[in-house]
């Protein structure tokens, strides 16, 4: 299968391009707007193949389990050590008139008295994600894709390292202002302090995708 035409772009399609026709596949097959899990996830390893420049000019060669093979394993580095993470509520800054500006916003925060969904702490494990070690901590941070093509759930990082795997979708002046993807996002650092619930933010209202399921799933808590 041809991953230029998965996106419905030109072989000699400049790379804004091929992101753009990325985004817009991305939410025509995503399965909360009438789409698959198979059709998403094909659109998703088309525009990964494209990006790592494993499709020659020559060939169409691309499965839709890209990467499902095995391949031999180089010998895999030592664990590395637990990050202790220290969480904000995006939502509740308009209330205290705070923003993510200030210096000592967590400072504020660990002052106020605060629920736990809006402050607290939990640890994020050897290869965790930001997001999966939320949830395995009883939290129901928003998200919608799971796979780098949304920001439903965006982060700012105001202290620590985050990694950013896979990112198809936050433009350079959000990631410079240190917004992450909690997806797919891992620590880097020790500590970490960020503000989540960024889905709120008019700026990411072009980035989202529909989160039916989450809103489901958090009406039934």
């Amino acid at each position: 299968m041809d991953p230029f035409a998965v996106l419905g772009v030109d072989r000699d399609a400049d790379d804004e391009t091929i992101k753009r026709a990325y985004r817009r596949r991305a939410k025509e097959t995503h399965p909360d707007r009438g789409g698959s899990d198979a059709e998403f996830k094909r659109v998703k390893d088309a525009y990964e193949a494209i990006q790592a420049g494993e499709v020659d000019d020559d060939t169409e060669a691309f499965v839709d389990d890209l990467g499902a093979e095995t391949v031999d394993q180089e010998p895999q580095p030592a664990s590395e050590p637990d990050t202790e993470v220290t969480y904000l509520n995006y939502a509740v800054l308009a209330d205290h008139g705070w923003s993510l500006d200030d210096d000592d916003l967590f400072e504020k925060a660990a002052a106020a008295d605060l629920d736990e969904v809006d402050y607290g702490q939990f640890t994020v494990e050897d290869e965790q994600s930001l997001l999966d070690a939320a949830e395995a901590s009883g939290h129901a941070w928003p998200f919608a894709c799971r796979g780098g093509a949304c920001a439903n759930c965006a982060v700012a990082v105001t202290d620590g390292e985050l990694s950013q795997l896979v990112d198809h979708i936050l433009p350079d002046e959000l990631t410079d202002e240190g917004i992450r993807l909690s997806c797919n996002g891992k620590p880097e650092s020790d500590s970490l302090e960020v503000v989540y619930n960024l889905e709120q933010r008019d700026d990411l209202a072009d980035l989202k995708l529909p989160a039916d399921r989450f809103n489901k799933a958090r009406a039934d808590d």
